[in-house]
């Protein structure tokens, strides 16, 4: 979890990323807590099934693949969110990080099968799996989905990591 919050506070610097506690995901889950559910699950499931992936990658393509930075819920004419939102993830996330190749194919096949083009590498399939299970279960349970974890006030994100080990 050190790696997730380390990743969180490298992205924090000359960026937007705090800007994703602002947009509900689902339920009542803001985009930035998902992002460090799907980055923290990645890694639990990558280690538990003992695959080998590029952990720095892996973290930071999960917490940048819903980078979108806007209120998909406001029918503002962006297209079917689900088809849209990777492509402008990427774009904001290329605009404001120097992102590597696995990054890219993180943020922009993470909707697969939604979108028709699957991931080309093991970091991209576990943060496309996870992605998944963390959308449903905070679609099912919208209103206590990680009520734990306060984006807003944590401290270079001390408090954040204290509560997210508690899940």
């Amino acid at each position: 979890m050190n790696s997730v919050l380390y990743c969180m506070e490298k992205l924090n610097k000359n960026s937007k990323l705090r800007q994703m506690d602002d947009y509900i995901q689902h339920g009542s889950t803001s985009c930035l807590k998902h992002t460090i559910a799907v980055a923290y699950y990645s890694i639990k499931l990558a280690d538990r099934l003992g695959i080998k992936y590029k952990k720095s990658e892996l973290i930071r393509g999960a917490l940048l693949h819903d980078y979108f930075l806007y209120d998909w819920h406001d029918g503002n004419g962006r297209g079917v969110h689900g088809f849209t939102h990777p492509s402008a993830a990427l774009k904001n996330a290329d605009r404001d990080f120097a992102l590597t190749e696995t990054e890219r194919n993180i943020i922009k096949r993470h909707m697969f099968p939604l979108t028709p083009i699957p991931p080309k590498c093991r970091e991209a399939w576990i943060v496309c799996m996870v992605d998944k299970y963390c959308s449903l279960y905070e679609t099912f349970n919208r209103k206590t989905a990680y009520e734990k974890v306060h984006t807003k006030t944590p401290d270079k994100f001390t408090e954040l990591y204290k509560e997210i080990i508690n899940f």
